[in-house]
């Protein structure tokens, strides 16, 4: 198992150091932007690692925090389709002009019964707070979730 997550972690670098052109989210008065395109990673039938690089230059000083909510397009053996919407935290530390998260997510409608495909991911949008308040991230997620649900 270890041996796994060093491989995963080792091709999770690879892949957002490779520096393969810039995604952004919608609005461009974020802090963050994505380096790239998230990178989906398989560690069991339908088990996957989603890894998301940051380009946090513009508040490498005092660092920041936020929520990437993301949309998971995925599909069943017997091709069901299915889209599911999905948030993970990130922090950026302060003079770091770059970070990087990574969310664990299982798409099956059997646990495990069925191997399954990301089919895309995309990004609806990402949440910036100045500063790397530890509880800035989870606030963000509470308050974030809280708006989406009180709308019709």
């Amino acid at each position: 198992m270890t041996n796994q997550l060093l491989k995963t972690a080792s091709l999770c670098l690879i892949a957002l150091s490779s520096g393969a052109g810039a995604a952004t989210a919608k609005s461009s008065t974020h802090s963050v932007s994505l380096t790239q395109d998230p990178v989906v990673m398989r560690l069991s039938k339908d088990e996957f690692r989603i890894a998301f690089g940051l380009n946090g230059e513009r508040c490498a000083q005092n660092g920041c925090n936020g929520v990437i909510h993301y949309r998971v397009e995925w599909k069943t053996e017997d091709g069901a389709t299915h889209t599911d919407s999905k948030r993970v935290d990130y922090m950026v530390s302060p003079r770091a002009p770059r970070a990087m998260t990574v969310d664990r997510q299982y798409f099956d409608t059997a646990e495990g019964a069925h191997t399954t495909d990301v089919v895309k991911v995309s990004i609806e949008r990402i949440t910036c707070l100045d500063g790397t308040n530890s509880r800035g991230a989870q606030v963000a997620s509470i308050a974030t979730a809280a708006v989406g649900k009180s709308r019709p």
